[in-house]
């Protein structure tokens, strides 16, 4: 299937059809899928967004609702329905999708629709809620098909088959004790070919990979990717089964990480939303512009430290802004490799060495070939070769101190324990553009004055 794009007359046949009858309007919904419909959901008013809900049966409801971006308010959107049409929607989402919901609301809120739905369902959902969000428990889905290792082929199919009727789709089976601790992985085809009265103890596949309730979703999704997993059982401390995490959740989970990374990099807080107005995007980004234009003081006084060079050498400060900016761009390329890299892995002390030693040597070959042309330039269009002396040095030492920041400083953050996308940027920045300004100055104070 293709990506859908809000087309202008997508949402025109929409919007008509809104002002129509409730038929007419079923009849445009129909043409489109539920993910399509999150998608439009985006330009709608919240009153229209509540009456397509309505119109839909719940079933496709509840796929609209688990499809719309948190940023679009989702959990808002199903407390203002109906009682009724509420619990409807949450009984048809898994169980995952129903705590995500309720999470995004307020206590009472929630109780309410606890309170409303399947004892069951509530229940679950109750026990999802306890874990952190962030968290394999968070993320892990309750719905999933396990059966005892004691059962014989035939046992095991009949079990199978009716834990499966409640379930749209399932990628593993789980073989469990009495006590529900995980035996191992079950395979359909060991199944399907075994004998009769094979035990399924017998085909369990116990080289699997599994994780604790508590760790952090980022890593599931490091273990899913590293050993190409479509789901991945979840289990306490004493190894009881506890639920399972699909690869379409880690994808969301992904792209979640990822935004947020690049947001800190850009100093940008998390908790902006990319939709959000323009008030929320001052609260976000103010503080940290506040705290750059701190570290800007303190390059404006390494200007201030060598008035007198630059009254006598006022072409110093032309070359001063390239030398400066140029730190700043390969600073920021050795920030983002160096911020993928932790974030794909945690990195040895080997590793991390060779990380740094490679950003060094990259500034050092970047630094001097930016270093030679701006220095023939100097040579050329002032005709003075010690000024251009001067420039292929002041460039060569600030992109070499750009690479090693840019690579050290995020590493020095992780081991101390701080998020290196947060506050990275803002100190390398200080880095470069206070070399930036000294190397040129410096230079030309004690070889051109």
């Amino acid at each position: 299937m293709q990506s859908f794009d809000i087309d202008k007359s997508d949402l025109l046949r929409i919007k008509t059809a809104l002002n129509g009858s409730d038929a007419e309007l079923q009849q445009v919904l129909q043409q489109y899928h539920t993910s399509e419909i999150a998608i439009l959901f985006e330009k709608l008013e919240p009153d229209e967004r509540e009456r397509i809900i309505n119109i839909l049966p719940a079933e496709e409801a509840s796929e609209v609702i688990s499809e719309m971006d948190e940023e679009h308010h989702p959990a808002e959107l199903l407390a203002n329905l109906t009682s009724e049409k509420r619990s409807e929607i949450v009984e048809e989402l898994d169980y995952d999708d129903a705590t995500d919901l309720l999470s995004q609301m307020d206590e009472s809120d929630q109780q309410d629709i606890l309170r409303e739905i399947d004892q069951e369902d509530a229940t679950n959902i109750r026990a999802l809620l306890s874990y952190d969000e962030d968290t394999a428990g968070g993320l892990m889905n309750t719905d999933l098909i396990k059966v005892n290792g004691k059962l014989n082929k035939n046992e095991a199919l009949e079990e199978i088959i009716k834990q499966s009727e409640e379930m749209e789709e399932f990628y593993t089976l789980y073989a469990v004790d009495d006590a529900d601790v995980l035996l191992g992985i079950l395979s359909i085809k060991d199944i399907i070919k075994a004998r009769p009265m094979v035990r399924v103890e017998e085909l369990v596949k116990k080289d699997y990979v599994y994780v604790k309730a508590d760790l952090d979703q980022e890593e599931v999704a490091k273990l899913i990717s590293q050993y190409n997993l479509t789901s991945i059982p979840v289990v306490n401390d004493d190894m009881r089964l506890l639920g399972r995490i699909t690869v379409d959740d880690i994808i969301d989970v992904m792209e979640e990480e990822n935004t947020e990374d690049i947001l800190k990099i850009s100093g940008v807080s998390e908790d902006e939303e990319l939709s959000g107005g323009w008030r929320d995007a001052v609260k976000s980004r103010l503080p940290w512009l506040i705290i750059n234009l701190a570290t800007a003081f303190l390059a404006a006084s390494v200007i201030r430290s060598y008035e007198d060079t630059a009254a006598k050498l006022p072409i110093i400060s032309a070359y001063m802004i390239i030398i400066a900016g140029m730190g700043g761009n390969a600073a920021t390329q050795a920030l983002a490799v160096t911020v993928r890299r932790i974030s794909l892995s945690d990195l040895t002390d080997r590793q991390a060495y060779m990380t740094v030693l490679k950003e060094a040597l990259v500034g050092m070959t970047n630094g001097a070939t930016n270093g030679v042309i701006v220095a023939g330039v100097a040579m050329w269009y002032d005709a003075n070769p010690i000024l251009g002396l001067v420039m292929f040095l002041a460039m060569t030492g600030n992109v070499i101190v750009a690479g090693l920041t840019g690579a050290t400083i995020p590493l020095i953050l992780k081991r101390v324990g701080i998020d290196p996308a947060v506050a990275s940027s803002i100190i390398i920045t200080t880095f470069t553009d206070c070399i930036g300004f000294l190397l040129p100055l410096w230079l030309a104070t004690k070889l051109l004055l």
